[in-house]
């Protein structure tokens, strides 16, 4: 899995948009008590369920991928890849 230059802030970037998207569907209200890695698996499983991304193998879901993921999909969002 290649890293990419800025992954840290495509993370940010797609948690903040995540968090937005949901909340706009009214499917979740999150906390600040609501820890990071929670907020990142339940972003990625509600936009592989709404079908926005393609989801990882199952073998391969673990949380370090789920962050590449989507930051490999915000940065498509936003045009830098």
């Amino acid at each position: 899995m290649k890293k990419l230059k800025n992954e840290k802030e495509l993370l940010k970037k797609a948690i903040h948009f995540g968090m937005n998207y949901a909340q706009k569907r009214g499917v979740a209200q999150f906390e600040a008590t609501d820890s990071h890695d929670d907020k990142v698996e339940y972003i990625y499983r509600l936009l592989v369920h709404d079908k926005v991304m393609q989801p990882l193998a199952g073998d391969q879901e673990n949380l370090p991928n789920i962050r590449h993921k989507l930051a490999i999909w915000m940065a498509k969002q936003l045009g830098e890849i």
